[in-house]
């Protein structure tokens, strides 16, 4: 071989040797296509290099031996097999070797003997941004520690599976499969750039796909954190390894300037590139790195549909051209000009964020225009058309349609102009937002805050003359501070929202549907539903027009005002809309996980609301699995699932379960919403309430204490959410004795619900103060008070309704003390009836009717009356709402015998009871006090 041939031969036989074996075998098939000879010779050099891999594999002088082999322990680790290993270290398969949990990881082990402090610290590193990423897509941090010999090591997920592209090639996996893959991958990077990482380094070796063709991202070794204040590292070592992969790297890393996040941008647009073609975007001579970088800083990359279509014509027997000819014809137009706009070499002329990419491609996939072309009319009218080829179906009509839309295809090729220029002042403005941000101090918190107040005024200043733009971010905003409890101050920025769409000429139905909803929303948190339905109903027939093309925005128009509607009492109405929505979402079938869980709970909360309490709690159940299923255990709405399904349960009186669904979901609030966040005060308050049924009063108190405090700080002292605040405190007061500040605190609930009739708390707070005057000796009022109660349950639930028996049953106890027997035995009779229909004989509810109805006819006479009283003390006490109804039932049927000759026994009874009821309620109780004056007309 002359010293010419091999001058040729040797690069390209040193960028095939770095290949995989599938693809070094492509790119010799794309070498032999051009010089059949020169690929033949290369084929025969690799032959030789495949027999002496081992040669030179040790090195001449070796730092201190690893010791690392299958059945070492490393931490809590065993090593198992070696995964793989490079210039950083190696990653081994490994499994727990203290038996303490069975799960196979991924351990990866800087290299021994390694003193290198840039690849020490990039080992750090990666540990720090891992501890931040918790996504479904991204492989997770496990464990971290140190080996006796002093070396970091990381466990991460373990994760069984090939990389994205030989994935897709192995599997012949469809265009549109491989695009929703590509937006999974979307959907991983952005969660790493909402944590302000850059990977740096996506390729498809960092993306394997599982067996259930899900997707992982992988090796955040070499990622940058735009808001670390450590010292930079070079792109390129000090040996002059490259601390990122050639063939995916940017044109900003080649020239060794700052990245960003339009780096991975790129990045994604070559692996996006690989999984729509099967081959790199640049066709090179020579697969030298000089040529390669050459390439990325100065090549225009092959569009993607003609990549494909040279294959086509490769008349290479192992492709089929047919189908080859028929993807270039998909790629053709749209998603060739998706790729390309990732690819560009200045950073700004790419899409603006990943999220940008993944809406384009989203658009792509529903047949809208897409943002990464000239808009022309003829695009803009075809289009059209595809979308609404079934209502254009003649040609006719195809002729008044186009003709018709001269003038807004028109503008519609302007507005991509102006589009653009919004993008990007939307970017720079994002871009500037978070540089300002990195100024915060090491190991200080980030005042979340305080840098949306700066982005409020950084939006006036930078975006003073883009009004769409500065709509969009005041919205925006306005859901951050929604999700950070600060209701009135979403509430100033969507009023100054709406301000800008009203004068604005191109607000899109879109923003204006999500603008509607937001406002809606804010206002019914505020306690104001009347004021939400008013503001959302007359936009209806909007979202209705719209829906089939903003099915999205649509549904949760409909969702929001069905809970304002809810919250009005107009249950009907919001039953109708929340399965409206709910319908939509199904048939959207697609990132719509969250809003089908949301609107099983809007229809649960309405079983709840009709007292239909078991059908309400399979129904929030039913909404917690579908959430655990789709996103997990630590999402916001788990706390408003765990606080519904405690309120059931402690209404059924199954106060250990409840008492468990509120405290997981306490545990979740804290960590997602924080202490002082509203929902999770409400959570609290909860708890509080179950304290109370647990006679824990004085605990009880100090919680509802600093709860009222806080909701009146962040709400106002007038806010619906007082309501349960100063009822409970009330019902806390009557248990330890405090008549005249139960009544206070009661009338003070009442005073806040009659401004806030919607939140349907009258009718319990009546009831709750009516019992608190019987006790005072105030009877009058106290029947006063239960007859307006009544009249409002039926008004509400229906006449034959068990809360309508509820109230029959307190009536006629008054009826008793007030000695009007007569009226008293047909109420209880007919309170009894009711909530057995209702509820079923065994709830607690229907035997409080029938201790009541047994007490008055025992009283009247009847022996066998006594011997039910009897048989309810006996039951079995398996809830509180039982616990109390047997120890008056036992107190009742002592109070009968001691005017008979049992009056002793009866006496030694209420002594033991009330050394029972003592011990269970050392704060005091009403029933305690109850059996004590029982006592006291036996003593005689």
């Amino acid at each position: 071989m002359d010293a010419e041939r091999w001058l040729r031969l040797s690069p390209l036989l040193d960028a095939l040797l770095e290949l995989e074996p599938d693809a070094r075998a492509e790119r010799l098939r794309e070498l032999g296509a051009d010089d059949p000879s020169l690929a033949a010779e290369l084929t025969e050099l690799i032959g030789l290099e495949d027999g002496h891999e081992d040669f030179l594999s040790e090195p001449l002088v070796t730092p201190q031996q690893s010791g690392m082999r299958p059945g070492v322990e490393v931490g809590s680790y065993r090593l198992e097999s070696l995964l793989g290993e490079g210039g950083m270290g190696q990653v081994w398969l490994a499994s727990r070797a203290d038996g303490l949990y069975q799960r196979r990881v991924a351990l990866k082990l800087l290299r021994p003997g390694l003193t290198d402090t840039n690849l020490r610290t990039r080992f750090t590193r990666e540990r720090q941004i891992l501890a931040r990423l918790a996504h479904p897509y991204i492989a997770r941090l496990l464990d971290a520690g140190v080996t006796r010999d002093g070396l970091p090591y990381l466990a991460l997920e373990y994760v069984e599976g090939e990389p994205i592209t030989d994935y897709c090639r192995n599997q012949r996996t469809p265009l549109d499969k491989r695009l929703r893959m590509f937006q999974q991958i979307c959907d991983a990077v952005s969660h790493a750039h909402a944590n302000l990482i850059v990977h740096r380094d996506l390729k498809p070796s960092n993306i394997l796909v599982t067996p259930a063709g899900d997707v992982r991202l992988l090796d955040f070794g070499i990622a940058k954190l735009l808001d670390s204040n450590d010292v930079p590292l070079p792109e390129q070592t000090r040996t002059g390894a490259r601390a990122f992969t050639l063939h995916y790297a940017a044109p900003e890393q080649v020239r060794g300037e700052p990245v960003t996040t339009m780096t991975d941008v790129y990045s994604l647009g070559v692996v996006l590139y690989e999984l729509l073609t099967d081959s790199k975007p640049y066709k090179l001579k020579r697969q030298t790195d000089a040529e390669w970088e050459e390439a990325i800083l100065a090549a225009d990359p092959l569009r993607p549909s003609q990549a494909v279509l040279r294959y086509a014509d490769a008349n290479d027997p192992d492709l089929d051209p047919g189908s080859l000819r028929r993807l270039g014809r998909q790629l053709a137009g749209d998603l060739d000009n998706i790729v390309l706009k990732t690819l560009a070499k200045r950073p700004e002329q790419r899409y603006p964020s990943v999220e940008a990419l993944s809406l384009d491609l989203q658009r792509f996939e529903s047949g809208r225009p897409v943002l990464a072309r000239a808009q022309s009319v003829r695009y803009r009218i075809n289009k059209y058309v595809a979308r609404h080829r079934w209502a254009l179906a003649t040609a006719a009509l195809v002729a008044v349609v186009l003709s018709a839309s001269l003038g807004v295809v028109a503008w519609q090729a302007r507005e991509a102009v102006v589009e653009a220029a919004r993008a990007q002042a939307m970017q720079d403005f994002m871009v500037g937002l978070f540089e300002s941000a990195r100024g915060t101090p090491e190991g200080e918190a980030l005042d979340l805050r305080g840098l949306l107040d700066a982005s409020v005024a950084r939006g006036n200043r930078e975006l003073a003359r883009q009004p769409r733009a500065r709509a969009e971010l005041f919205g925006v905003i306005a859901r951050m501070r929604i999700s950070l409890g600060d209701y009135n101050e979403a509430r100033g920025l969507l009023q100054r929202q709406s301000q800008l769409i009203a004068a604005t000429d191109d607000i899109p139905d879109s923003l204006r549907l999500e603008s509607l909803t937001q406002r809606g929303k804010v206002l019914r948190l505020l306690a104001q539903p009347r004021d939400c339905a008013a503001l959302m109903q007359p936009a209806l027939d909007l979202a209705r027009r719209e829906q089939a093309q903003l099915p999205l925005q649509a549904s949760e128009f409909y969702s929001e005002l069905g809970r304002c509607r809810r919250a009005n009492g107009e249950r009907q109405g919001a039953r109708q809309l929340f399965e409206r929505s709910l319908a939509i979402r199904r048939e959207m079938r697609e990132n719509t996980d969250v809003g089908e869980v949301e609107n099983l709970m809007d229809l649960a909360g309405l079983q709840a609301d009709a007292g239909q309490d078991r059908e309400a709690l399979l129904g929030f159940e039913q909404a917690r699995r579908k959430l655990q299923q789709s996103v997990g255990d630590r999402h916001p709405l788990q706390v408003e699932i765990g606080r519904n399904l405690a309120v059931l349960r402690r209404g059924l009186g199954r106060l250990d379960d409840a008492e468990r669904d509120a405290s997981e979901a306490l545990a979740i609030a804290l960590e997602v919403n924080g202490a002082q966040h509203p929902a999770t005060l409400e959570v609290r308050r909860q708890l509080a309430a179950l304290h109370i049924d647990q006679g824990q009063f004085v605990l009880a108190q100090k919680d509802l204490e600093l709860i009222r405090n806080l909701l009146a700080q962040r709400l106002g002292p007038e806010h619906a959410d007082l309501i349960g605040v100063h009822g409970a405190l009330g019902v806390v007061a009557w248990e330890r004795g405090d008549l005249a500040r139960a009544l206070a605190e009661l009338e003070r609930a009442l005073q806040i619900a009659r401004r806030h009739p919607q939140a349907g708390r009258l009718a319990e707070l009546m009831t709750e103060r009516a019992l608190v005057l019987h006790e005072a000796g105030r009877d009058a009022q106290a029947r006063e008070l239960l007859e307006q109660v009544r009249r409002l349950r039926i008004r509400q639930d229906g006449a034959q309704a068990g809360t309508v028996g509820e109230s029959e049953r307190l009536l006629g106890e008054i009826d008793l003390a007030l000695d009007a027997r007569a009226a008293a035995l047909p109420r209880l009779q007919r309170a009894r009836a009711l909530t057995r229909a209702a509820y079923g004989e065994r709830d607690p509810r229907a035997r409080a009717a029938e201790l009541s109805l047994s007490r008055a006819q025992a009283a009247a006479g009847d022996a066998a009356a006594l011997a039910h009283l009897d048989a309810l003390a006996e039951l079995p006490i398996n809830d509180e709402a039982l616990r109390k109804l047997g120890w008056r039932a036992q107190a009742y049927a002592a109070q009968l015998r001691c005017a008979g000759p049992q009056r002793g026994q009866a006496r030694a009874r209420l002594d033991g009871l009330l050394r029972s009821i003592g011990e269970a309620r050392p704060d005091g109780s009403e029933v305690l006090r109850e059996v004590q004056a029982i006592r006291q007309t036996c003593a005689g």
